[in-house]
């Protein structure tokens, strides 16, 4: 096997680990749910405990690595090119009232640039993987992008930052805009998700900011192996310490960027 092909079987491992964690936790969590500063930025029992179950594997297996981990921060030599960026409960918000949203998510960059994902939803018992030139799959079926060309046919996604209450760059204009140009937008609160389901073409396309790379490195791969785009809102190459994405079916991305481009602000709106 190819190291990637090993990287991806235990990233596999550890995700399906993780998401037995959750299950357990699952409508158990009573007082368990804090806030980490930011109104509805929650953590939970199940969160902690999870990303215990995802590093113990991982360090297990390649100890040399660093890893960046939604609850526990920077681990490890993070020079290292090998970096595990982690989220053991995305859509924590949505687990906590028991919506069933939300995932695993195990992203592997190799000198910053996402190779490996997994994104494992347990509820649904939905498994996510790819890997750089091994194709993206659901539960070990290969899955590809939608095949929807034109924006005013295509049906988006998208997800509003914990800060968005206190500053204006907030996405609520774009999400208002761009309802009007689609079939539709939708916010599932689960970025890995989001990116998931592009993916596998139950959505067309997916834009977000003030996310972390944990949000989004495993689903980053996993949209491009399954013949996707991704980028930063303008086109250019994806920065994933930026906090913003666009990524979409492909077809419609440059359309979508041009119009992600040219909406003010929702203070100007009248």
């Amino acid at each position: 096997m190819t190291n990637l092909q090993i990287f991806l079987d235990i990233a596999t491992e550890a995700a399906l680990a993780a998401g037995a964690v959750l299950q357990g936790y699952w409508g158990k969590l009573e007082d368990a749910i804090t806030e980490k500063g930011r109104p509805g930025d929650l953590v939970t029992a199940a969160d902690k405990a999870a990303e215990v179950v995802i590093l113990e594997i991982l360090r297990r297996h390649f100890p040399q690595h660093s890893i960046l981990a939604e609850e526990s921060g920077k681990l490890g030599n993070q020079d290292n090119e090998y970096l595990w960026a982690i989220d053991p409960l995305d859509g924590t918000t949505n687990y906590a009232h028991q919506y069933p949203c939300f995932a695993v998510s195990i992203g592997l960059l190799i000198n910053g640039v996402p190779q490996v994902g997994v994104i494992y939803n347990p509820f649904h018992d939905e498994l996510f993987r790819a890997a750089a030139g091994l194709g993206a799959t659901r539960n070990r079926r290969p899955i590809q992008v939608s095949g929807a060309s034109e924006l005013g046919k295509s049906l988006l996604v998208t997800g509003f930052a914990y800060d968005r209450r206190e500053t204006s760059d907030n996405n609520y204009a774009e999400f208002c805009h761009l309802t009007h140009l689609t079939q539709g937008v939708r916010r599932s609160g689960s970025a890995s998700m989001d990116l998931a389901y592009v993916a596998c073409g139950r959505f067309d396309g997916y834009w977000e900011r003030g996310l972390s790379p944990w949000d989004i490195a495993a689903g980053v791969i996993l949209l491009q192996e399954a013949g996707g785009k991704v980028t930063a809102y303008d086109g250019s190459p994806l920065k994933i310490e930026s906090g913003r994405i666009l990524a979409t079916n492909g077809y419609i991305h440059d359309t979508l960027s041009r119009e992600l481009m040219q909406i003010p602000p929702l203070s100007t709106w009248k």
